[in-house]
């Protein structure tokens, strides 16, 4: 079974003891409080590390009207953009001079390949991320519904263990790099 909001947020619901959910328009404390922190908690999760799951690239369009000063050309970011890694030119996606103003990449180059930490569907987020998700929902939902600050240590505490978990096995589907044109190594032989 595929993962929605109402799963993800009913499952942290349940680590603390409350009742789960099945729609956020429920007349219920559980429901009003899952409503009101599950997206801006999946936005600061996400923007807080370079998830690979939601990590993507994309061609920006050039805006009409150009900035008031600094450079000379605009680009709007993508809806879906939570945080921006880095921007190049071409086939290149980095190593850009810019600068972000309000929804736009400011910068002097012609064409931008952004670099970008996406908001994706939550069917498309890995089981390591999902239990990160969960821990750090129940975390905040913890006060508001229990109002026990001795269990919501506790459940932060544990949060903070399933992000770390989450990061290590994030990193490791990265390719490690290798030194390439290094000065020293062309040395030796």
């Amino acid at each position: 079974m595929s993962d929605t909001a109402i799963t993800l947020c009913s499952k942290a619901l349940v680590k603390i003891g409350a009742k789960s959910i099945t729609s956020f328009e429920e007349d219920t404390a559980e429901a009003e409080v899952a409503n009101q922190l599950y997206e801006p908690c999946l936005q600061n999760l996400l923007a807080s590390y370079p998830w690979r799951f939601a990590l993507t690239q994309k061609t920006l369009a050039r805006l009409t009207e150009n900035p008031v000063s600094d450079y000379q050309y605009a680009y709007q970011l993508p809806n879906d953009c939570v945080r921006v890694l880095s921007a190049g030119q071409s086939a290149k996606s980095s190593g850009l001079n810019y600068k972000i103003v309000g929804q736009n990449l400011c910068t002097n180059a012609e064409n931008v390949v952004l670099n970008y930490i996406c908001r994706p569907e939550e069917n498309s987020f890995p089981a390591f991320f999902k239990e990160a998700l969960i821990g750090k929902l129940a975390a905040e939902f913890c006060l508001p519904l229990t109002e026990s600050t001795t269990r919501t240590d506790y459940v932060k505490k544990m949060a903070e263990n399933s992000i770390s978990t989450a990061r290590l096995v994030d990193s490791q589907q990265n390719i490690n790099s290798t030194f390439q044109d290094f000065s020293l190594i062309e040395v030796r032989g």
